[in-house]
């Protein structure tokens, strides 16, 4: 199997803390809490681990709760190599209502990063980048980074012939659309604000992801929480749904379709066995407490249950 590396500028130590039911502006009392490494990328990094996908985790780090995340990484045998930066590493908090079976997240913005240091980071990403036959660039990006950043490292990673994946939302998501990366996942709120349009069907969401395909982009999956997903490439376009699961948390759910994806691409699936790889690797990882996510043979044991319609 093919390296893969993941991108996180804007990791975290994930707090998920539940309740039996949620007071605003009340008293509540916990009934559990647990603390793990959080961050896009790195969640991304834990479903390639499990598809047994050679990855490393790349990114910035900063202080005490860098080094807390760190350990945990190293407990889990994961591999990792971090650009240690001034400040501290974020905490995000994860609210699980059991009552509700609803999460609420809270999370902090994240170190701010100097221009020296983010000059460093890119000349580790262009080393790290040897032997890597696909990156994922996924995430929010901390103060100091501009929107333009995961642009710069697919054009980065395509100087080395290297395919992207793009998992970002705002500015970052539309300027790395203009450089072109292998494959996009957008889910559909974030694609209704760069584009400016509201979507009413799952027609006018496919004619959303025609347009990047047209911009060049190889594959679009464009998640729709409860609605499924619209998977799609030049040739081919479903409409995929999930089973009828016990949602328990959405956290990660959307992590996990990226890296079944990327797992699917460096294993030359086609489109149609991307889609049911995707929605069943996201549907397992909702239905898991927490910030839990979807192993492979969980994954391989569900897609029977996806359905998969042309369009």
């Amino acid at each position: 199997m093919k390296k893969a590396i993941t991108v996180t500028m804007n990791p975290s130590l994930d707090k998920t803390i539940t309740i039996d039911k949620l007071i605003p502006y009340g008293l509540n009392r916990v009934k559990s809490s647990r603390l793990d490494p959080g961050g896009k990328g790195i969640n991304v990094a834990k479903v390639l681990e499990s598809f047994k996908v050679d990855t490393l985790i790349s990114g910035l780090i900063a202080g005490e709760q860098g080094k807390t995340l760190k350990g945990f990484l190293q407990q889990s045998g994961m591999n990792f190599s971090f650009l240690e930066i001034a400040g501290d590493t974020r905490t995000n908090i994860k609210l699980v209502d059991v009552s509700e079976n609803k999460t609420t997240e809270i999370n902090e913005n994240g170190f701010s990063v100097s221009p020296q240091s983010l000059e460093q980071y890119k000349e580790m990403f262009r080393a790290q980048l040897e032997d890597v036959s696909l990156a994922v660039l996924a995430g929010s990006l901390p103060p100091g980074i501009p929107a333009d950043f995961y642009a710069e490292c697919i054009e980065i990673a395509k100087s080395n012939g290297v395919l992207t994946i793009l998992d970002a939302d705002g500015e970052p998501l539309k300027a790395g659309i203009k450089a072109v990366p292998y494959a996009v996942k957008p889910n559909i709120h974030e694609l209704e604000a760069i584009t400016g349009r509201r979507f009413q069907s799952k027609n006018e969401v496919l004619a959303a992801a025609k347009e990047l395909l047209a911009a060049g982009i190889e594959i679009v999956i464009v998640s729709m929480g409860a609605d499924g997903a619209i998977v799609a490439d030049k040739n081919e376009a479903f409409a995929v749904e999930s089973w009828d699961a016990d949602i328990k948390s959405t956290v990660g759910a959307g992590d996990s379709m990226v890296g079944s994806l990327a797992y699917a691409i460096l294993s030359g699936k086609s489109l149609y066995d991307i889609a049911k790889i995707t929605t069943a690797a996201g549907t397992v990882t909702a239905s898991k407490e927490g910030t839990q996510i979807c192993t492979m043979s969980e994954v391989i044991e569900s897609l029977d249950k996806v359905t998969v319609k042309i369009l």
